[in-house]
């Protein structure tokens, strides 16, 4: 098999740190949690934004995370940037032009898939609440920073 694929599909292995962090038994993976903004860009992209770009940037997203990992707010990523495009450069250079759109925030599809990033962890600290008796009110705070009072967020 080619290496780039099963890299790729090593991101189904990488963990959200925040959520190992806060003690959640089983979290999801940063490929799930790509599969949840997908799936979301599926339901609520406007019609004025172009769905297959919306979707090629929510896939590759957090690609570089495979070989750097979930970093949070938490750790050193004072050369995060820097470091996932080079793992991006690495892994998928036909995509560093995606993920530069998605970090530079350079286009109206990529501040949408930057609110779905967030709408995602929100939904997904919310589903974690439903279940366990974890406080994760600081992932719900969080995303609404960045979403204010955008309609996503209702």
């Amino acid at each position: 098999m080619r290496e780039d694929l099963k890299t790729y599909l090593g991101l189904k292995d990488v963990l959200r740190q925040g959520w190992v962090n806060v003690g959640v038994e089983s979290p999801e993976s940063v490929a799930a949690h790509s599969w949840g903004m997908a799936i979301l860009a599926l339901k609520l992209c406007p019609d004025d934004l172009n769905l297959e770009h919306v979707l090629k940037l929510c896939l590759v997203h957090d690609l570089p995370e495979v070989i750097v990992g979930d970093l949070t707010p938490q750790d050193d990523v004072s050369t995060k940037s820097a470091d996932e495009r080079a793992a991006m450069e690495q892994i998928a250079p036909e995509w560093v032009s995606l993920f530069d759109e998605y970090e530079h925030q350079t286009t109206p599809e990529a501040v949408f898939v930057k609110r779905l990033d967030k709408l995602d962890m929100a939904l997904q600290a919310q589903i974690y609440m439903d279940s366990t008796s974890i406080d994760l009110e600081q992932f719900i705070d969080s995303a609404r920073k960045t979403l204010g009072d955008h309609e996503l967020l209702r």
